[in-house]
């Protein structure tokens, strides 16, 4: 489906570039320092609707502070870039003010007045280290430094930041958080009983909207917001921006797609969701087949009632509502607003609070859109039963994004790798199966001292994907079973993960069983080919019990390369 540009008429009373052209030539006119206004408004809907560049003059970095003040400016005009007034707004709050904050130190330090021309490698290494300083997480640190160079960036294309794009003295570094994405990998996905605690309250909780005399309030609509996140596993904003049309007809009988635009991307999404109108069906909320359909066809009817008041950014949108109190940066009570993030953050305590919502260790449940889409995605993975394809089209993401930043482990997995970790172990230190030490693999001659083992008489050799071509091994008769059941999740793992990487980390594995222990040992009269072609078609059938789970070989993976 192609997607028509769209381009955004510029308000020519926002003033762009201060110059005069006396006698047709284009002259720089000195700007006024500080402004007669130092405030920046932004679009209704956004919680802290201003931001004051003020208290940042006079504390020598005026013409730094002048040009981020025009650059916010101009990115609410839709100039340079288009964006957000959310993201705009958090460019302020959440990240200019801190940089700021550090050239006034850094000014002081300096005892001189701070330029533009003073923004180099330098700069951005010192308020990357200001950091340390302070108690906060590394998402925090990523964010103020991302929502800076942002408008720094901006003024680079501009002209007035000389930008060094190479080298050493780059003046953004290439990597300025390393080991970022080995930190942590974000919300986690809720568990079994989790889950099926937050939807008996969502159950609860988004009953009266089915009542023909209800007043649909904000706290309403983010709990049917909820639901659908948690049956679709779409995205926060796409969700907030859901509109009127976004119900789309299906080629499958009680089915329809719910279709909703990435404004990142800038391309529709679409999810099939369940459309027959059977409140029975609800308290499935957690699977795919659910009513969603309904519930949106609902809100729907509602959203179309305020459309005529609706202020024009708000027109065409399914989450609108009645302010029932005055909100910041929202308009007064009576006043038709939409469903913004702080008051889905606001709906979301009160949800917590009201059925008492705990987690595993008993603290307050953690819910938000990001863990309800990892919970969508994980759910999808299980019932499709290690599909990571699949499970990848359903979340609207690449294998890789899938497989990296979504899938963990379920809880049945964990506890499983748990019990074959002690029982391997016990078989490894008691070595009760022979005169050389039988492992999930085959059997090895030495486990300690081995050729890819930790050679210090203390740890097991766990490096199993090693031991096809290690010198140590040995496989016999008995041992075909196991030789085979290791060869079948080899192979579906392909299936599983990144291509590339399969092939690099993995695919020799499945040519040395066929080639250096299958065929070799036929062809030198070691095993039958009527016992070969039936071990290996039982394992295929029922394998190995260490072989089954289908997190072994990722744990197996980060063990090997932590060895050699």
């Amino acid at each position: 489906m192609s997607v028509r540009k769209v381009f955004i008429k510029t308000d020519l009373t926002v003033p762009m570039v201060e110059h005069t052209l006396p006698g047709g030539h284009a002259v720089a006119k000195e700007p006024e320092i500080p402004p007669s206004s130092t405030v920046v408004y932004f679009p209704r809907g956004i919680s802290k609707g201003s931001f004051d560049f003020g208290p940042w003059y006079g504390f020598g970095i005026d013409q730094i502070t002048y040009a981020f003040q025009r650059q916010i400016e101009r990115f609410l005009a839709k100039q340079d870039a288009e964006l957000a007034d959310m993201s705009i707004a958090s460019y302020c709050h959440g990240a200019a003010r801190f940089f700021l904050d550090f050239l006034v130190l850094r000014s002081a330090a300096a005892k001189r007045e701070l330029t533009l021309r003073d923004i180099d490698r330098d700069t951005i290494d010192g308020f990357i280290a200001s950091f340390d300083g302070e108690d906060i997480e590394l998402s925090t640190k990523v964010g103020r430094y991302n929502g800076s160079k942002a408008v720094l960036r901006a003024l680079c294309n501009r002209g007035m930041i000389v930008e060094i794009h190479g080298g050493d003295n780059a003046t953004f570094p290439p990597n300025p958080f390393p080991g970022r994405g080995r930190a942590s990998k974000g919300a986690k996905p809720l568990t079994t009983v989790e889950r099926k605690a937050f939807s008996a309250a969502l159950r609860q909780a988004i009953a009266p909207l089915f009542q023909s005399d209800v007043t649909v309030t904000a706290d309403l609509l983010a709990y049917a917001l909820l639901i659908i996140a948690l049956h679709t596993g779409r995205n926060t904003t796409p969700l907030l921006e859901m509109g009127l049309e976004c119900l789309r007809p299906h080629p499958k009988a009680n089915t329809s797609f719910l279709v909703l635009f990435k404004r990142r991307g800038r391309t529709p999404s679409k999810v099939a969701v369940r459309d027959e109108e059977s409140p029975a069906t609800l308290h499935s909320v957690p699977t795919l087949r659910t009513t969603v359909a309904h519930l949106v066809r609902i809100l729907i009817e509602h959203a179309k009632l305020l459309q005529e008041l609706a202020p024009k950014e708000f027109k065409g949108r399914v989450f609108l509502y009645r302010m029932q109190t005055a909100g910041r940066g929202r308009g007064g009570v009576g006043e038709v607003t939409a469903l913004s993030e702080s008051t889905l953050a606001v709906a979301i305590r009160k949800l917590v609070t009201r059925y008492d919502l705990k987690d595993s260790d008993g603290k307050p449940l953690v819910i938000n859109v990001s863990r309800l889409r990892k919970t969508f995605v994980n759910r999808v993975y299980e019932i499709l039963d290690g599909d990571v394809a699949g499970t990848a089209a359903a979340a609207g993401n690449t294998t890789q994004v899938t497989d990296v930043s979504y899938l963990r482990p379920s809880e049945n997995a964990t506890a499983n790798w748990r019990f074959l970790g002690l029982a391997l172990t016990h078989e490894l230190l008691t070595a009760t199966l022979g005169q050389t030490e039988r492992t999930p693999v085959g059997q090895c001659s030495d486990v300690y001292g081995g050729e890819y083992a930790p050679k210090n008489s203390a740890e097991i050799c766990m490096s199993f994907l090693n031991c096809i071509r290690c010198r140590n091994y040995v496989v016999t008769g008995d041992d075909l079973y196991r030789v085979f059941s290791f060869y079948w999740r080899i192979l579906a793992e392909r299936s599983r993960m990144n291509a590339q990487r399969w092939q690099r980390q993995l695919a020799h594995i499945v040519r040395l069983i066929d080639r250096d222990i299958a065929d070799a040992g036929v062809e030198r009269g070691v095993f039958k080919q009527d016992i070969v072609d039936r071990e290996r078609e039982r394992a295929r059938l029922d394998p190995h019990p260490f072989w089954r789970d289908d997190s072994v070989v990722a744990a197996l993976a980060g063990l090997s390369e932590n060895s050699l």
